[in-house]
């Protein structure tokens, strides 16, 4: 089988690295990828968004699978426009994908089928939303309503804050068109928890817990970025919460589409916040997490290519994964200044070295191929990852290999799984 994987991250790697291993792929290939994915694939330089070029490319590849990695395509609607050309790919359609989207969207969704989730209020009038601020008790959450790669989200500690957060988002449009709308959230305390459960639109499979750390510098301080690293497990989900998850967050997701006349094929990633008063919805992701994906794929002993064609062809309830029981760790080395302004072309070292552990595999996300030099091209640029007995040794192993990598401005937090 030819798979075409769309995407360019860690999270695509993973993905590649994974169905690699399975007996039933001839051929593997990436658009646009990175100088990791170019190790397991043949990449193809055709932009993530760029849907008539894709869809060319899958036609011309022949390509008998596709599986979409990043969130944009899936909402500008890349998977109706290639089901409509009679092609096999992974995702929901872009009018389930708005549970991603738009949070909103999703939050109407979640209060309509008593989906757990923090109270909110939702304003495109940027005064409007300056007048519930200065009525609100601190801190409170600002969110742009649209996709902003994972960081248009501002904890809010005073007023001042949160409106320079409104003029910055609403006003000087730092995310585009995805201020044009913003929803405002109470405060939620707690450990943060992230699920993955494949949704075949009637049935779901819920892969083990992991937990993404957002935030960019140690002590969970400093500007929320795409995912500075993960640990699968989380610690934050014993047997009684999962039985909680299901009952609470997965099951009524499940009825709500059904009741809506939602369509949806794909992963479900939702973020989550282990409240006081329970788990509680942060939000909605509507394909594999990154770097999630990369702790995942490290523990999933069974075949990724048949959980995907279960999903799609909408049998899931068959599937049966197996999982190493094992953690996983792993530790995102960023260029010098993310998540704000970085510099390109830093040549990179080591990674050789790195992986000589058989436990560790050294996972690409913001690199490229430069006269013979693997260089960083992107704010994160590896996902060091790791198994191990215990948590505790998965990290010390990545820890390991990640100082053996050595690039101009490596950044890394040293609190990952702490």
């Amino acid at each position: 089988m030819k798979i075409l994987v769309i995407g360019s991250g860690g999270r695509e790697h993973a993905l590649l690295w994974k169905l690699a291993q399975s007996p039933r792929v001839t051929q593997l290939l990436c658009a646009p990828g990175n100088a990791g994915t170019a190790l397991l694939a043949t990449n193809h330089p055709v932009a993530s968004n760029d849907l008539p070029g894709l869809l060319a490319l899958a036609k011309s590849e022949q390509v008998d699978l596709t599986l979409v990695g990043p969130d944009d395509p899936l909402a500008a609607g890349i998977v109706d426009l290639f089901q409509k050309e009679g092609l096999r790919v992974f995702g929901p359609v872009a009018a389930a994908a708005r549970l991603e989207s738009s949070k909103s969207f999703a939050k109407g969704f979640m209060l309509r089928h008593g989906i757990p989730t923090a109270g909110s209020a939702t304003f495109s009038d940027p005064e409007a939303a300056l007048v519930h601020c200065r009525a609100s008790a601190y801190p409170l959450v600002v969110k742009a309503d649209g996709l902003a790669l994972g960081k248009g989200v501002v904890i809010a500690q005073s007023l001042a804050e949160a409106e320079a957060a409104i003029h910055e988002i609403m006003i000087e449009k730092v995310f585009g068109d995805a201020g044009n709308t913003v929803v405002i959230e109470e405060f939620l305390t707690g450990p943060e928890c992230s699920l993955h459960a494949l949704i075949d639109g009637e049935n779901y499979l819920l892969f083990p817990d992991a937990k993404d750390h957002k935030r960019a510098l140690e002590g969970d301080q400093g500007l929320n970025t795409g995912g500075m690293g993960t640990i699968s497990p989380s610690r934050e989900v014993d047997l009684e919460m999962r039985r909680r998850l299901k009952v609470e967050v997965l099951e009524p997701f499940v009825k709500g589409l059904v009741a809506d006349g939602l369509t949806f094929r794909g992963m479900l990633f939702p973020g989550l916040m282990m409240s006081p008063e329970g788990p509680k919805v942060l939000e909605f992701n509507c394909r594999f997490g990154d770097p999630e994906t990369q702790s995942l794929m490290r523990r999933l002993k069974s075949d990724l290519l048949d959980l995907i064609d279960a999903t799609i062809d909408g049998k899931l309830a068959a599937a049966k994964p197996v999982w190493d029981a094992r953690a996983a760790v792993c530790i995102v080395l960023a260029s010098g200044g993310y998540p704000g302004p970085i510099e390109k072309g830093k040549v990179i070292s080591g990674i050789e070295e790195a992986s000589s552990d058989p436990d560790v595999v050294v996972f690409h996300a913001g690199t490229a191929l430069k006269d013979g030099h693997v260089v960083t091209s992107g704010g994160r640029v590896l996902g060091v990852t790791a198994l191990g007995s215990t948590l505790e040794e998965a990290r010390a192993k990545a820890y390991s290999a990640a100082d053996k990598i050595i690039f101009e401005g490596k950044q890394l937090r040293r609190d990952i799984g702490v």
